[in-house]
């Protein structure tokens, strides 16, 4: 029994059932899938309404009426829950749940220009402008070679689709400003400063500067992130950053408070909470894990090379306590360069699997944490950091035995 189950557990390890082409099978039928799911229940909504009762691209309807506002001059208003859910139900109706904003001003700048056009074909242009970004970056990681279909396969896709969220645009500014560290390194600190419209996920980006010694695109970011702020405030004024602040305690409340749900967040934090323990310990696994995570990312990064993207982004996505599903489109650059490197230099034991699940990840986690109460995406993504950090050691070994290196991903974005 032993022999075999033995014998199972290297099956599995090899997993060499999941071949290109069966993957490239696998990544089709996914899309065809998503995709009539998706026309259904599109089909089956009434009034921009959905199943659920709530807005087609549900997040959206946030941005939205945060962007009605500023362009009425009512800028701080999008920081009262009051002001902010009465523009909602104004364009929903009076029965929509609320839709919270809890993104600091910079963000505004952002969403100002939406309400310039109806809420549905603002959906769509945000939806498209933010999806090519997020396109041409993830298959600038997985290669030229990539089946377009695996890209618009992954669950993440279909989940920021859904909510209308801002999933495609944090993936294209973490990604895009990995890739134009060497070219272009101020233009890579102005797409990294960016994500100041997105704070809980930043942190690891000055972490990961530092550590390489990007001293002009550290610069740029920071003055990026800085020059965001300053013209926010210029804009809407001192009352939105003041309401912005007065706001802080119901973002806390949401996570604290299990508002938004515990099976549908993706962080440690949620995954403590959901196995019931407490909030220190919680808070404490999670401070735990940010560092172990900050740790290693700058010893990744003390060598520079191809690993900076993905590692900045599974770093960024076990470093943060508020996480759901919709931003694990940020998990698409460490899979596709694991892929990508893993086909061409051939994979670890354990390796395809772990690619497998996190691919697999955004569609079924919330699932599982729900239905059975097992939170599985830190494990997920903490092993896609595993094998990010083991092919890069790899690829450093291969540097100091003079063998040929790993090729960089320099593929036009």
């Amino acid at each position: 029994m032993s022999a075999l189950a033995s014998k199972a557990w290297a099956a599995l390890g090899e997993a060499a059932w999941l071949n290109a082409e069966r993957a490239r099978v696998y990544t089709r039928i996914l899309f065809v899938l998503s995709l009539a799911g998706a026309l259904a229940w599109i089909a089956l909504a009434q009034g921009g309404i959905d199943r659920e009762g709530k807005p087609l691209g549900a997040d959206f309807s946030s941005f939205w009426t945060a962007s009605q506002l500023v362009l009425e001059g009512r800028a701080a208003d999008v920081y009262r829950v009051a002001a902010h859910w009465s523009a909602q139900k104004a364009l929903f109706g009076p029965g929509i749940g609320y839709s919270a904003f809890f993104y600091p001003p910079p963000f505004l700048l952002i969403c100002a220009p939406l309400a310039a056009l109806p809420y549905f074909w603002s959906l769509g242009v945000w939806l498209a402008a933010t999806g090519y970004a997020y396109w041409r970056v993830v298959r600038a990681y997985a290669g030229p070679r990539v089946d377009a279909w695996a890209i618009l396969a992954f669950p993440a896709v279909l989940i920021n689709v859904g909510h209308g969220q801002n999933g495609f645009l944090t993936a294209a500014l973490v990604g895009g400003g990995a890739l134009l560290l060497d070219r272009r390194p101020i233009l890579a600190g102005l797409c990294l400063g960016a994500l100041v419209y997105k704070p809980h996920l930043a942190p690891m980006i000055p972490i990961a500067l530092i550590a390489a010694k990007r001293w002009t695109a550290l610069a740029a970011s920071a003055a990026t992130a800085l020059g965001f702020a300053a013209v926010s405030w210029l804009a809407f004024g001192e009352t939105a950053w003041r309401g912005f602040f007065a706001a802080a305690p119901l973002a806390r409340a949401a996570l604290e408070r299990n508002l938004v749900g515990d099976e549908k967040m993706q962080s440690v934090f949620a995954a403590v909470r959901l196995l019931h323990g407490d909030l220190a310990l919680a808070y404490a696994l999670q401070a735990a894990v940010a560092v172990a995570a900050a740790l290693c990312l700058v010893a990744l990064n003390r060598r520079r090379g191809p690993v900076e993207g993905p590692a900045i982004a599974a770093a960024a996505l076990l470093a943060s306590p508020f996480l759901l599903d919709y931003d694990l489109t940020l998990l698409a650059i460490p899979i596709a360069w694991l892929a990508r490197d893993g086909a061409r230099t051939g994979f670890a034991p354990g390796e395809k699997i772990v690619l497998a699940c996190g691919f697999l990840l955004p569609l079924c986690s919330r699932v599982i944490a729900g239905l059975v109460g097992v939170p599985v995406a830190p494990l997920v993504i903490a092993a896609v950091f595993y094998y990010v950090a083991r092919r890069a050691a790899i690829r450093e070994s291969s540097v100091a035995s003079r063998d040929n290196p790993w090729p960089r991903v320099t593929a036009p974005i």
